[in-house]
């Protein structure tokens, strides 16, 4: 399988960079390629990443942000999973039915807290530490009709200091999504995870040789965790 995939971003685009990296890093074992990066922001800085590697980009700013704008860009680009890497906008109900369990999002917390409407970027690691809470880190999930709703694939912990600064622990948290996002995108297109019937993720996580099963708490074999435990380090 070498599945076709667009990310939607509103921002600078440093996750589409990771899932960039990470793609070209796997040369003739990556399981898919992106095609088209969307935005709603004509100046998002996703859109000249995309440009820059050689990428469709096409924003959907100002009154084209519905369903069917939308569509037909996935449908012309023949897309078969959707990314949302900092996309700030509630993609269109019609869309998400359309491509019901190949839409992904990922979150800088742990969903189910500190989501919904609202909840994104600095609000949420302003609103984790006011909440005195000791550990935040990443989500990324399937997509559903609402806010950060969806069944979670895979999360992973980011330690929260006495001294941080809603920054400080941004900048943590963003290495973690540029870890976690890809993998699991590839995981998806490489067909390894899927949304069961059941509607919950299924399937495992293959990195190299090694192999974990998914959980509410990703544990991934033990390269992967020093690298990422490399990441969330002071």
């Amino acid at each position: 399988m070498h599945a076709r995939i667009a990310v939607m971003a509103s921002g600078h685009g440093s996750n589409l960079r990771a899932l960039i990296d990470y793609l070209d890093a796997l040369r003739d074992e990556r399981p898919g390629e992106i095609v088209l990066v969307v935005s709603d922001r004509a100046d998002a800085g996703a859109l000249a990443v995309a440009r820059g590697a050689g990428i469709a980009a096409e924003s959907i700013a100002g009154g084209h942000h519905d369903a069917g704008r939308i569509e037909a860009l996935l449908a012309a680009h023949e897309v078969d999973l959707v990314v949302l890497a900092g996309y700030l906008r509630l993609l269109p109900p019609a869309v998400v039915r359309a491509r019901h369990g190949r839409v992904v999002n990922v979150h800088p917390a742990l969903l189910p807290a500190f989501g919904g409407q609202g909840m994104y970027g600095m609000h949420v690691h302003r609103a984790v530490l006011a909440a005195g809470v000791r550990v935040s880190g990443v989500t990324v999930h399937f997509v559903d009709e609402r806010f950060d709703c969806g069944p979670i694939i895979a999360q992973w912990p980011v330690p929260v200091f006495d001294d941080d600064t809603p920054e400080a622990l941004a900048e943590r948290v963003l290495r973690v999504e540029h870890h976690l996002l890809p993998r699991v995108v590839s995981a998806l297109a490489r067909g390894d995870v899927r949304l069961g019937d059941d509607g919950r993720a299924r399937g495992v996580l293959r990195t190299g040789a090694a192999e974990a099963s998914f959980a509410l708490l990703q544990l991934p074999d033990e390269p992967l965790a020093r690298t990422l435990d490399a990441a969330i380090a002071r």
